[in-house]
Parts: structure tokens; C-alpha cells; sequence
């Protein structure tokens, strides 16, 4: 009789009778002995070390990938809604003539902020070097500035007093850089709605000195966009006394569909109302299907994984057919053998999704300092800004979605132990035994 059934027998004996009990210490004993490597069954722990390796590397990689992209759509909406409003308001038949009353009806709707009366605008700027690009300028009313955290929280150099005279421009650190201006020196703006003459209409070209030097961390603004004061802006592209639209920042930005019908009635006119989904709709939508699509093509890695223990458990089911006969020939159930190669192959599964899970952690705790020195090894920028719009790699981890990702590995692994247990339990012992 073999080590394991000797073991097996005085196992059984001392705990009150042979083979008493489900889950009892017979049947653990015997399925951790299954899984300690010998030398002869060398080649299956191979392969219950390769599906081990697997499953931890598939749930880790499904948890990092996925707290990523939770982090790109957090740190994208913080960043965009940071700038822009989460509900716009736009005239239809009249223009906005009336803003700083409408404003202030709109402001006192319950769950609404903060409304701030804008104006956009298309310019050439140009700076020190000669070295023109475009940029959207957008004029607002220097009391309202304080409700865009997203600038007057990351102020790089300057100061906002010169804004506030209605003097100076706030400007992105990158477009800045561009430039090769600082805080103090003057950018030209170039605007083509201009001045009407008898020749026909001329660019409209002013001089303003720089306040202020701003980086939200996100390059398509940082790069691009400038803030004018209110008045000057209405000056500069000829809507004296007009807004162009009023942006909305509201307590809840999923809440908009319950604020909607209060800003019609607050408006008391026919207006146009968008809201921050609408506006960036396409955007989201393409981040929410690829998020969706990693998710299914990394859940393969784990079922890849859940194959390999199948193979393993029937290479070992076939090993271990004598012993499987001298079991049941001592009393063993077939339940009881099929509850032995469930926890062979489940421990697998288990050790290895937990596993996963903490070194998933571990890099998503780490991830930017991971991705720096990856950088400095390659010599190249991954996830470049430019690109990827944000400064720094972002890692947010969804408990929920984190769970799932542990129940589903953990779910696969229980399956993929079903048929290689339930076939060992079915094994008859009259013929293994025969043909051994």
C-alpha cells in the first residue's frame, strides 16, 4: 500500500471512524499530498504550477488594466469639468443681453453652484519668438473665476491681479512654453472678425501682458487655451454687452437630468440646454466599449489558466487511478473522492486569484513610479501626454469591480475542477485495479 493510503488510514481512524465527514481531514490531507510535487509526478505540478502562474497574472492584469482606465475616466471627467460646465445654457431667439440677470436666476436653482456668463473665441497668438499657433480664448467675469478650481487651484507662476483689473491673461503652462513667455510678458492675439473698414474687414491684432501661468494636467488645455476677462473679451471679438453662453457647475454632475426642467422654468425664455454628457458623448462612450473589451479579452488569460488545470487534474486523475481503487475498496465514497480533486484543482485556483489579486495591488499602488522607471529603461515616454492627455498615470481601484474580477477567477477555477473530479469519481475500482 502506498505512503498517501497509509497516511489515509491512520488519518481516518484517529479522527473517529474511516473516511467520516465531508471536507474532513482525510480527504484535505490527501489533496494537498496531490499537490506537492514528486518526482515521478514532476510534469503535472509543472502544469499545476503553469495554470498557479496563470490565474495569478490574468486577475492581476484584469485589476490593473481595469483601475487604469477607472483612473483615466475619473482623472478626464475631474479635468474636463474642472474647465468646462456641467450643464451649458445658449439663447435661441434673443441673444444674451440680460446674462447678469439670467445668471443670477440660474444661480439660485437648487443644486446649482455656481453660473458663470463665458465667451469663446478663436485667435492667433504669438509671444516672444514670433511663434504663432492657435488658441481658444475664453473671456469670463473675474468674480466667477474662483468657481474653476481647476485653474485658480494650479496657478504654476503669477498671480491673478492682473486678471482681476481686467489688464492680464491667464495661460496654459504648455502653450506658455510654446511661446516663450512668462508671467510679465506680452502675447499679440490675432483675430480674424475684425474691424469693418471701406477696404473690407481687418484682423483685429491686440497686445495684453501675461498674469498668470496655469496647468490643469491636461495638455489639450494646458496647450491651448487662454482666460480673458469678461469685458475685454466682449471688446476683442465684438459682442459688447453679450454672452455668448452661460455655463452651469451643479453639486451632483450625474444630477443633471432632475436640474434640467428647473433651469427651463428659472430661464424664463426659450433657451438651449446641453449638458457635460452630451458635450463630451462620443468621447466617453469610445472609453466605456474599450474598457469593456479589455475586460472580455483579459478574462481569456484566466480561462486559459482554468483550461490548464483541467489538463492537470486528468493527467493526475490518471496517475493516481490505483489509489483512487484502493479508496473506495476502504470505503471511500465516490463523493468523497470527487471532493479530493475538487480542492486540488480549487487550492490552484484560490492560491492563485488571491495572489493575483495582492500583486494587482502592489502595481496599481506603484503604478506611476512602475511606469517612470520603465520609461528610463526604455529611454522612450510611455503614455506620452501628448497622447494620452494627462500628465501622469492614474490607478483607481473599483471595489466592486475588483470583487468581480475575484469571484469570476474563482468561479472559473471551481469549474474547470468539475469534470476531472466528477470523472475521478466515477472511476470503477474493479478495473483499475484490474489493469494496473
Amino acid at each position: 500500500m502506498s505512503g498517501d493510503i497509509a497516511e489515509a488510514t491512520r488519518t481516518s481512524k484517529g479522527s473517529g471512524g474511516p473516511f467520516a465527514g465531508a471536507f474532513c481531514a482525510y480527504e484535505r490531507m490527501i489533496a494537498w499530498r496531490y499537490l506537492r510535487s514528486r518526482r515521478k509526478e514532476a510534469f503535472i505540478s509543472v502544469i499545476a504550477g503553469f495554470s498557479f502562474v496563470g490565474i495569478m497574472l490574468g486577475v492581476a492584469t484584469l485589476i490593473i488594466v481595469m483601475a487604469v482606465m477607472n483612473g483615466f475616466r475619473g482623472e478626464l471627467i475631474d479635468r474636463i469639468l474642472g474647465v468646462n460646465g456641467h450643464i451649458m445654457v445658449q439663447p435661441i431667439d434673443e441673444p444674451f443681453d440680460d446674462y447678469a440677470a439670467l445668471a443670477k436666476r440660474l444661480a439660485e436653482v437648487q443644486g446649482v453652484r455656481a453660473a458663470i456668463p463665458m465667451i469663446d473665441g478663436q485667435a492667433l497668438v504669438s509671444g516672444y519668438r514670433d511663434v504663432g499657433t492657435g488658441a481658444l480664448v475664453r473671456g469670463i467675469r473675474a468674480d466667477d473665476l474662483s468657481s474653476l478650481g481647476g485653474v485658480t487651484d494650479n496657478i504654476l507662476s503669477g498671480d491673478l491681479v492682473g486678471f482681476v483689473a481686467g489688464e492680464g491673461l491667464l495661460v496654459g503652462s504648455r502653450l506658455a512654453s510654446h511661446l516663450g513667455v512668462g508671467v510679465g510678458d506680452t502675447v499679440k492675439l490675432i483675430s480674424p472678425e475684425g474691424d469693418v473698414t471701406p477696404l473690407g474687414v481687418t484682423p483685429r491684432i491686440k497686445s495684453y501682458p501675461v498674469s498668470g501661468i496655469f496647468e490643469i494636467g491636461m495638455s489639450e488645455y494646458d496647450g491651448s487655451m487662454i482666460f480673458m476677462p469678461l469685458p475685454e473679451a466682449q471688446l476683442y471679438f465684438n459682442s459688447d454687452g453679450l454672452v455668448q453662453a452661460i455655463e452651469l457647475f451643479i453639486d451632483d454632475p450625474d444630477t443633471v437630468d432632475a436640474v434640467r426642467p428647473l433651469l427651463e422654468t428659472a430661464a424664463g425664455r426659450q433657451v438651449y440646454i446641453s449638458d457635460w454628457r452630451q458635450q463630451n458623448r462620443t468621447f466617453f462612450s469610445a472609453l466605456e466599449v474599450e474598457r469593456n473589451v479589455m475586460f472580455m479579452i483579459l478574462t481569456l488569460i484566466v480561462l486559459v489558466a482554468a483550461l490548464n488545470i483541467i489538463s492537470g487534474l486528468i493527467m493526475l486523475v490518471k496517475d493516481k487511478g490505483h489509489d483512487i481503487a484502493i479508496l473506495r475498496t476502504m470505503g471511500a465514497t465516490s463523493g468523497a473522492i470527487l471532493r479530493i480533486f475538487f480542492m486540488t484543482g480549487a487550492a490552484i485556483g484560490v492560491t492563485g486569484t488571491i495572489a493575483g489579486f495582492l500583486l494587482g495591488v502592489i502595481v496599481c499602488w506603484n503604478i506611476e513610479s512602475i511606469r517612470q522607471f520603465f520609461s528610463w529603461l526604455s529611454g522612450t515616454t510611455l503614455f506620452d501626454p501628448e497622447l494620452y492627455f494627462l500628465s501622469q498615470l492614474p490607478a483607481d481601484m473599483n471595489a466592486g469591480e475588483t470583487l468581480s474580477v475575484l469571484l469570476m477567477a474563482i468561479g472559473l477555477s471551481f469549474l474547470a475542477t468539475l469534470f476531472p473530479a466528477w470523472r475521478a469519481s466515477r472511476l470503477d475500482p474493479v478495473d483499475a485495479l484490474r489493469y494496473e
